[in-house]
């Protein structure tokens, strides 16, 4: 009876002579079980018009300035023959700039505009354009105007082109429809006058068929596909502007597109090695098209609205003309009342109204709302406190955000999470841009948070590798990190990568998720860590362990199982960010019928490796399938491998 005993303690004690590399680890996952809810917003997204994400980018019109109402009215435009500025009279009171092209005074002469969009206009073969604008006779003479707006190729070659003939002395507007007969990643738009009288123009535009309610149709798709529950907008930094003017004001993004007032992009002069002072905020992809697309990708919206403080990190906190005095704040409640009005409201109401004549009777259904982004100190609670007293009062079932500060610890950060609690907000918010080691050591960070009070929001982090921004390290040390998110999911709940977009030709911030030119995207390796969270999510918690201890980091493993009602099916996460290969038993104890696994698996054998626009596969998911007999599974993680499990 007693050589059995005798046998398994030899093994064992033969197993731990052996080198780490060529153990077999144990893992147990408690399958029938079922520990904290995941919440369907638990993983998602954050956009920030950084990286000319918004206008240049999402937002897919292709013109730049096209309503003249930058500082320097021209900006974006080359003019020749007689083309002036003027504002007499208006298309639109909040955009009262137009252009008048009139005569140029020579029959072997032109008058007209060029414009070549965001770095170029990426023009498609066979793809569609519409183009539009406001125009009318520039006198009352005049019976009619005629001019031509042509696509242009990178040879300066016209490639498709449309003659409009205005005859109204009244702003109308007019379309055309180009198509273009090549692909251009440096095109062009042109307009001739071709008449002798006087014609102005205003809101000078250009779409591409495929866009999707004024979005890149493209863009849109790699957000969709990531299967977001969160998305977090507009920002950021920017919801707080560098002085309180150029806040982000919700009210100004919605209603007539070509009435949204211009507004000063927070990050245009930010970075002294990448100043971009063309950067603006168009407003045409405002907070009513932001709510569609959280509809559109499946995601839970999540607004964030001004506090009544400007950029602390751009302003001291002294500056009286940088942040509203309390006495002064109820403009900003009343702009987070009426915004909750805006998106959950009866189309009676005024804000519900206005949702209803865009195009949207029903309800947006609003669960949360962020109020400040990066606030710190005395000044960020006892404005907070007064948004909480106020949407409590009239909005009880409203989630509130709050913020812990800008770092992931500290002095700083521990003042915010004190005040959070004392003011009962719902959520708090965590940012953190580390290093991909900190990411790493950190996977057990929510391990011994407080059950009690606030949960938490990650809403903005990223691993920053040296020098290689969006590098398989990066994303690996994520994927790792985020085992601690889901098997913490009693506290953590809900997490948003940032930032979200970067033109390869006016990025100022990296890494980011989702990097394109004005023909193509391209989706990170962190992409597809998030993607794989994001479609293998959960309903629950399983609890998983090695030697009655969670996996967080022992011999570079990483791992969290979750179960998911709807599917029946058993799911684990692993990573394995050694230099070598990793032996698994693992025990799905109690689970029943279990018969075969999917398998995927994301590697990439050099850590530097990244996916770009000329190698978009460097790193990216490989499927798999695994038969099963019975409920312990013996697997192989590879070296610097995340790899999900669905059995």
């Amino acid at each position: 009876m007693k050589k059995p005993k005798l046998l398994s303690a030899l093994l064992l004690a033969a197993m731990s002579a052996l080198p780490a590399s060529a153990q077999t680890h144990q893992f147990t996952v408690q399958a029938n079980k079922l520990g904290a809810k995941i919440q369907p917003t638990m993983y998602g997204i954050f956009f920030e018009d950084i990286n000319f994400g918004a206008d240049g980018g999402l937002y897919a019109e292709m013109v730049e300035n096209r309503s003249f109402e930058f500082p320097d009215r021209l900006m974006g435009w080359n003019t020749f023959g007689n083309v002036s500025v003027n504002d007499v009279k208006p298309a639109f009171e909040r955009n009262p700039h137009y252009v008048t092209l009139s005569n140029a005074g020579h029959n072997q002469k032109f008058t007209g505009l060029e414009n070549r969009g965001f770095f170029g206009m990426g023009l498609k073969k066979g793809m569609k354009y519409e183009f539009s604008v406001y125009a009318r006779l520039n006198n009352l003479q005049g019976k009619k105007a005629r001019f031509r707006v042509e696509l242009v190729g990178e040879n300066n070659v016209p490639i498709s082109r449309d003659t409009i003939v205005v005859t109204a002395n009244k702003w109308t507007k007019y379309t055309a429809t180009l198509t273009s007969n090549k692909t251009q990643q440096k095109g062009l738009m042109r307009i001739f006058l071709m008449s002798g009288d006087a014609v102005d123009l205003d809101h000078v535009s250009l779409f591409p068929e495929d866009n999707w309610n004024g979005m890149r149709a493209d863009l849109v798709k790699d957000l969709e596909d990531l299967h977001p529950g969160i998305f977090r907008f507009p920002g950021g930094c920017i919801v707080e502007g560098t002085d309180l003017e150029t806040r982000y004001q919700w009210k100004n993004s919605v209603g007539n597109v070509e009435n949204r007032p211009l507004n000063e992009n927070r990050w245009n002069y930010t970075f002294p090695h990448r100043m971009y002072p063309n950067y603006y905020q168009t407003y045409g992809m405002g907070f009513y098209e932001y709510f569609l697309l959280s509809e559109k990708i499946g995601a839970e919206p999540l607004p964030v609205i001004s506090v009544g403080l400007a950029c602390q990190y751009q302003n001291k906190d002294q500056d009286v003309n940088a942040h509203v005095a309390l006495k002064d704040l109820q403009p900003y409640i009343d702009d987070a009342l009426d915004l909750i009005e805006f998106c959950n409201g009866p189309v009676t109401s005024k804000w519900g109204k206005l949702r209803a004549d865009m195009g949207h009777p029903k309800p947006f259904h609003l669960k949360q709302i962020g109020v400040g982004n990066e606030q710190w100190g005395e000044m960020y609670p006892v404005r907070l406190a007064e948004f909480v007293k106020q949407i409590r009062a009239k909005y009880p079932d409203i989630k509130i955000c709050g913020s812990s500060g800008p770092s992931a610890d500290g002095d700083k950060f521990d003042y915010g999470w004190k005040e959070m609690r004392k003011l009962g907000v719902d959520l708090v918010d965590e940012h953190y841009y580390m290093s991909p080691d900190w990411f790493f050591k950190n996977a057990g960070r929510y391990d011994n948070y407080d059950r009690k009070g606030p949960k938490v929001f990650a809403g903005e982090y990223a691993a920053h590798a040296k020098g290689d921004p969006n590098s398989w390290e990066a994303a690996l040390s994520e994927a790792a990190f985020m085992t601690g998110l889901e098997r913490n999911a009693d506290v953590v709940y809900q997490a948003t990568y940032a930032p979200l977009f970067a033109h390869v030709e006016g990025w100022q911030w990296r890494p980011d998720l989702i990097w394109f030119d004005n023909l193509n995207s391209v989706r990170s390796a962190n992409w597809y860590v998030q993607m794989l969270y994001g479609t293998n999510r959960g309903t629950h918690v399983l609890k998983l362990t090695e030697n009655d201890q969670v996996v967080k980091g022992e011999d570079g493993l990483y791992a969290s199982a979750v179960y998911d009602a709807p599917t029946k099916n058993y799911i684990v996460k692993i990573a394995n960010a050694a230099g070598e290969d990793k032996t698994i038993a693992l025990n799905l104890k109690g689970a029943k019928n279990v018969k075969s696994a999917k398998v995927i698996t994301l590697h990439a054998n050099d850590l530097h490796a990244e996916n770009t626009l000329k190698n978009k596969d460097a790193v990216k998911p490989v499927e798999s399938s695994l038969d099963v007999s019975g409920n312990v599974v013996n697997i192989t993680i590879p070296a610097k491998s995340f790899v999900v499990y669905r059995f």
